[in-house]
Formats: structure tokens, sequence, C-alpha cells
């Protein structure tokens, strides 16, 4: 069955034979791995559209167990967070998170539209990017239905004294949960965590051209999101973690 589909590259690998796989988040079938006889030599279209950070238009072959890359053609490239060392290093963490935190062949409209506006505003973006990738994380935790408990005691509902933010118990807690615990995951952060989670859950990617975290504040949020994200939707060590990333 052939098949088009909207689509953003995360990876290429050499196969055998000249042949590529190509990992693919696609808006229609979600994340898939497409072998493909394209050539990423030269500029014409479909090489282009083989590359990362590519937002492109794609012809696949669809089989019972395997997909075909037939055709590609490029919608957007994000060619400018390739100029910009931390610019392309941010991405690059951005697009191995999302990979990970993604089944394959479940499709993620949403998502997929996030990472979309991601690397648009991040394309436009001058300094201070970090900011922009705890934005995505926090959207994105939303989107896969694993945003952390704010309004109440994720463990008594308590809705007063909230000092304390638990990864393990799912969001905030109250003091007398936080003694009852012996969680070594949990938080407590000497700034408003969650009016910044609910005023980035809520503030679209384009309105953080301007917004950046102390550099303080974004390390611990930074920290909390990561092991977060880890706990709830089992990601393993990233390669991109270890490079080196500018301020927030």
């Amino acid at each position: 069955m052939y098949t088009s589909t909207e689509g953003i590259v995360f990876r290429q690998v050499k196969a055998a034979g000249g042949r590529r796989m190509i990992l693919l988040f696609t808006k229609k079938y979600g994340k898939i791995s497409a072998g493909s006889s394209l050539s990423e030599k030269g500029r014409n279209k479909a090489a282009l559209a083989l590359r990362p950070f590519t937002y492109g238009n794609y012809e696949l072959y669809k089989g019972r167990e395997y997909y075909n890359l037939n055709s590609g053609e490029v919608r957007r490239s994000f060619f400018r967070i390739g100029e910009d060392v931390d610019k392309y290093m941010e991405s690059a963490f951005v697009l191995e998170l999302t990979e990970k935190m993604m089944p394959e062949d479940l499709p993620q409209p949403k998502l997929f539209n996030l990472l979309v506006e991601f690397l648009t505003a991040m394309e436009k973006r001058e300094k201070k990017h970090r900011t922009l990738v705890l934005a995505y994380e926090v959207k994105a935790m939303g989107i896969l239905g694993v945003f952390p408990v704010l309004d109440c005691c994720a463990c008594c509902g308590e809705k007063e004294q909230l000092q304390y933010f638990s990864v393990r118990d799912g969001g905030m807690v109250c003091g007398k949960c936080r003694n009852n615990s012996n969680d070594t995951l949990i938080y407590a952060p000497k700034f408003d965590i969650v009016n910044i989670l609910k005023f980035f859950s809520k503030m679209p990617m384009s309105g953080f051209e301007k917004i950046a975290l102390a550099d303080s504040v974004g390390e611990l949020l930074q920290c909390i999101l990561r092991e977060y994200m880890s706990y709830y939707l089992e990601i393993g060590t990233l390669n991109s973690e270890n490079m080196f990333r500018g301020e927030f």
C-alpha cells in the first residue's frame, strides 16, 4: 500500500547494499523505521529530505511488517539550527528525547505539531536556548498524559503548604506527606515551580521569544523534569545529554 505523510527525520544509518534506514516521526503513523535506496548525496529534493531536523512530505510503501521510503520533499529544513552550535545541541537533545519517549507505530499528532513548533521557535531564538527546551518538555508531558499534580498534594489531596515536588508521587506534596516518606526523589524548590509549570504548559512556543529563566532556576527545574520524565516515560541514557549545552 502506498501512502504519504508529513514527517520529521530523527536520524538515519547506512545499511547493506547502499540502502539506508531512516527513523522518521510521521504525523500519520508515529515513529517508524523505513528502509530507503534514496541517496543522501547531492542537493536534490529527495537528498535534502533525508537529513535530520528536516520537516517534509514523504511517500511510503507500507507492507505488513515494514515501511519503505520511496520519495521525500522538504517542507522546511531548519538549516539555521545547524549554523549555531548551541542551537544544534539543544535541538539534538530534543529529537533524541522525543524518540526515546515514543513507542513505534503509535500516532502522536499533537506531539508532532509541538516538535514542529519547537524547531520553528528554536531557529528564530538568539540566546538562552534551554528555556525553550524546558517548555517543550513540560508541554510534551501534558500531551503524553504524565503531567504532574500541582493544585493539591499528590498523596493526600491537601491543598495547602505544598512546598515539595515528589517525582515518585507524581507532583507536589505537603509537609506532612514529605515527613512520612522515605523517597529520595523529593525536591524543595526555592522558586514557584507550580506557576512556572502551569505557565509553560499554556504559553504557545511562539510566545517564548523573550522569555528566559534564571540559571539557578533553570538548572534545578531541568534536573526535576529529567528525573520525572525518566521515571514515568522510562527514558534511559541520552547520548546528546552529555554534550555541551548553553545558557537558559
